[in-house]
């Protein structure tokens, strides 16, 4: 199946680059994503300034989802957009860029955050009795559905786990490091809130 869809990127890579060629003028907005990394291969600037164009800003806002050091988040887009530049083929044509270049975001993040002691993560525990803001109750809906409605129910260190290790794809050490607790305790936290999250969706179902 993986050997299939690589075979398939390959293929249309190789009619992208004939019809690139055979072409006077070029507008990238015309092509995908992952046409623009074929392109960012050949090294063509103009591909990387529309990839940065299409997907810096949302990149920016969900890292300083992660981060409330503008600064940090600054320089892992910068690190992000760098590292596509030099390796765009460690896309191989299976699922979404997008999703791709978040996986790159995030562990920029976390490694732009090692050893910085200074810089504050938004996890502040809720009050009591106070629920997320509805701006996090809506962006979570939009983003994962009936699981984002859910994930507004577990505590912010309960969610900030799940967010790290199964929404945005990290290693529990990785995550242990963003979080800065040690990674004991995000393997307890992340079983707790898989057992809250599916008691929630179950919930939800009936």
């Amino acid at each position: 199946m993986a050997g299939t869809a690589s075979q398939r990127f390959l293929q249309e890579r190789e009619s992208f680059w004939l019809l690139r060629r055979d072409s006077y003028v070029v507008a990238p907005d015309r092509y995908s994503d992952a046409e623009l990394l074929i392109a960012v291969a050949a090294r063509d600037l103009e591909a990387m300034r529309e990839l940065y164009d299409r997907h810096a800003a949302w990149l920016s806002v969900r890292l300083a989802r992660r981060c409330s050091d503008c600064e940090v988040v600054a320089d892992a887009l910068q690190d992000t957009f760098v590292a596509v530049w030099q390796k765009p083929a460690t896309f191989r044509g299976q699922g979404d860029v997008a999703a791709w270049l978040w996986g790159i975001a995030i562990r920029r993040l976390v490694s732009r955050l090692r050893g910085r002691k200074d810089v504050v993560l938004p996890l502040e525990p809720l009050q009591a009795g106070v629920v997320p803001a509805a701006e996090e109750q809506v962006l979570l809906s939009v983003e994962y559905g009936d699981l984002g409605q859910a994930l507004t129910r577990l505590s912010p260190e309960m969610r900030a786990v799940i967010q790290a290790v199964v929404l945005d794809g990290l290693t529990t050490r990785e995550a242990a490091r963003l979080l800065r607790m040690p990674e004991g305790s995000v393997k307890t936290r992340l079983s707790r809130a898989k057992v809250q999250l599916r008691a929630a969706l179950v919930e939800g179902v009936q």
